[in-house]
């Protein structure tokens, strides 16, 4: 990992650079909620002063601009002599600017889903290759994340540059050739025993700020032993089905695929569509039969596919640990409560 120092200034001034040729994106206060407390969100900004940096957590995560919402895969158009078919991938450059290390580790895992060796994502990869990640580290915790007890609180790759504050200026890991080259058109210095020592200070003060609020190492086994506690039960009947906890998730990427066909035949677009596995039709065949009717269920497999099915592919939870599931969540239900609910249960 290669190390550097810019003046608070020169972000400025890296920013406004590709303001002139890229789409920028950041942290913008959109409003407030009921208690006075800021809400921010994610999206494009014509000044660096659009943005806020000291922000402490979005409502929704950066996934939005990798897995759209609603996306059309492909146009069909059809005639007498046959069909044709129309795909797009995104080819214009952006920044996204500001993620945080949660946010930047969700993203390494869509990439393990979606950038895989075998049989990747053309879509997703389009639009992670096309855009330049510029994270920085955060400074406070937001409301009920538990990043540290997840082990998300610290991020090694999945971003072109990382910024740590350290005073007036920005510690600078560069992870990628592509952040390189974006930093040689500004100001940029060697790090110093100081910055070394400023960093690392920093970085020890926002470690010992976190208390550990859940222990996840031996989950995927407690949940195969738990699989019909009355844990389900409790927490399923508290659920509204709503999905809202999968749109606001970074990770969570379930979806559906339509085929819509226009009325005089000529032509007609597959889009795919976000998708919740707390849905009621989910799971649901042709012919009717729903394999998940009850909502307890639904709910448990949602748990099963963060913390035992992803584990088990690839080693390590699908959750990164920022709580932005239990903060939109109608019914209150907390992961974390969950998580302790199966603990106690299996005498913990």
């Amino acid at each position: 990992m290669l190390y550097k120092t810019i003046d608070k200034e020169d972000l400025k001034n890296l920013i406004d650079v590709h303001l002139h040729d890229v789409e920028c994106i950041g942290p913008r206060q959109v409003g407030t909620n009921a208690k006075g407390r800021p809400l921010y969100q994610f999206l494009p900004v014509s000044s660096f002063d659009d943005m806020d940096l000291d922000y402490d957590t979005t409502e929704y995560s950066a996934k939005t601009y990798f897995l759209p919402y609603k996306e059309v895969l492909s146009t069909f158009h059809f005639d007498d002599s046959g069909w044709t078919q129309d795909i797009t991938y995104r080819k214009h450059p952006r920044i996204i600017v500001g993620l945080h290390r949660c946010d930047i580790n969700g993203l390494v895992k869509l990439d393990k889903v979606f950038a895989k060796e075998f049989h990747p994502n053309p879509y997703y990869l389009s639009r992670r290759g096309n855009t330049l990640i510029i994270g920085i580290g955060c400074h406070k915790h937001c409301e009920g994340g538990f990043c540290s007890s997840i082990g998300s609180d610290s991020v090694t790759h999945g971003f072109d540059l990382f910024l740590t504050d350290i005073g007036d200026r920005y510690f600078v890991k560069v992870g990628s050739d592509r952040g390189f080259n974006a930093l040689n058109k500004i100001n940029v210095r060697d790090i110093s025993d100081e910055d070394r020592n400023q960093y690392l200070s920093n970085r020890n003060n926002f470690e010992s700020s976190f208390k550990k609020t859940v222990k996840v190492e031996n989950l995927p086994n407690l949940l195969d032993i738990e699989f019909e506690s009355e844990v389900w039960k409790k927490w399923g009947d508290k659920c509204m089905s709503c999905g809202s906890c999968a749109m606001v998730c970074p990770t969570c990427y379930c979806y559906g695929v339509t085929e819509n066909l226009s009325m005089d035949f000529k032509k007609s677009e597959k889009t795919k569509q976000l998708y919740s596995c707390n849905l009621y039709d989910f799971a649901q065949v042709a012919g009717g039969h729903n394999f998940r009717p009850a909502r307890e269920t639904r709910l448990k497999y949602r748990y099963y596919h963060q913390h035992r099915g992803f584990v088990e592919t690839f080693g390590q939870p699908m959750c990164v640990g920022c709580n932005r599931c239990s903060r939109v969540c109608l019914a209150g239900i907390n992961p974390t409560e969950v998580i302790r609910d199966i603990q106690m249960e299996h005498g913990r």
